[in-house]
């Protein structure tokens, strides 16, 4: 694994806020030279700290109106029955997120679908035909004064 020292940080910190940053305008932020920064940045992906990049796209140009988070508890709690689920959900592209959590519920999801109507038919006929899901929470998302994925 490659050491994060502070110019590795720096450089991590300044691919997260703008990931298209030319190699010679981070070197300069960072206080490299070119070659030197674009060594360090190679390693970083090379290595595995850098996994990849990504658009941040706006929600409203893929049409997604309605966003929501949703608790999930299933049902047993085996690994046989959180693989299952987890192989249901990979197949639903309105889940964007799944995360295995701690506390009363196994799964926290992020749900991302055009409407209330929309979200109603991934609930009764996507989450909700497997067999796993004992019980659903959800948390609908009525702003994101702060939103730091990419």
């Amino acid at each position: 694994m490659t050491k994060i020292d502070r110019i590795n940080d720096r450089i991590l910190q300044e691919l997260a806020a703008d990931g298209r940053l030319s190699n010679a305008e981070l070197a300069e932020r960072v206080g490299l030279s070119p070659s030197a920064c674009l060594r360090r940045v190679q390693e970083l992906e090379r290595s595995g700290v850098i996994l990849g990049y990504r658009a941040v796209i706006d929600p409203g140009a893929r049409e997604i109106g309605f966003v929501a988070y949703m608790a999930v508890g299933l049902s047993v709690h085996t690994k046989a029955a959180q693989e299952a689920f987890e192989r249901g959900v990979a197949r639903a592209p309105e889940v964007r997120e799944c995360h295995n959590v701690t506390g009363t519920v196994e799964y926290l999801l992020r749900v991302e679908v055009a409407d209330l109507a929309a979200y109603k038919v991934f609930h009764t006929d996507v989450l909700g035909t497997l067999p796993q899901v004992n019980s659903i929470v959800t948390y609908v998302v009525m702003g994101s004064p702060k939103d730091e994925r990419a």
